[in-house]
């Protein structure tokens, strides 16, 4: 099974569900294929969310205005807000896995949509030297 770098805290809130699509610069033709996600060495850089996309599907993509409801935060709100601020967050391991549903192609970038994720029990690091997109962990 392959897998796919991508970035903290961008993998936490895809195990979260909190961000159901991936945004690459190029399609993939890996749809319904099982992948692991990895969480690179590497944080991302600037802004939480790509600000100016708009998702064709419906799915809103926000910059610095994330709506909070009335009554206070969620506790997941506080929880990963604690762990980016700390940077607690996992990195250099497989952190869970997925499946691409399908690949729209966005107004700058191709949207991959996510399903079937879920958190691996037992983080593990790959073998050899992770790639910038797929490579093979084990």
């Amino acid at each position: 099974m392959r897998a796919l770098s991508i970035r903290q805290p961008y993998a936490e809130l895809i195990l979260r569900g909190i961000k159901p699509i991936e945004f690459r610069s190029r399609p993939t033709k890996r749809i319904g294929e099982r992948f692991y996600i990895y969480a690179s060495q590497q944080w991302a850089e600037g802004k939480l969310f790509l600000e100016g996309c708009r998702s064709k599907s419906g799915v809103a993509i926000v910059g610095d205005n994330i709506e909070v409801p009335t009554e206070g935060p969620q506790p997941w709100m506080l929880e990963l807000a604690k762990m980016l601020i700390l940077k607690d967050l996992p990195t250099g391991v497989i952190v869970g896995t997925a499946s691409i549903k399908q690949v729209v192609k966005g107004d700058s970038l191709y949207e991959w949509h996510l399903t079937d994720v879920e958190r691996v029990k037992k983080m593990r690091k790959p073998k050899g030297h992770p790639q910038p997109v797929w490579f093979t962990p084990f």
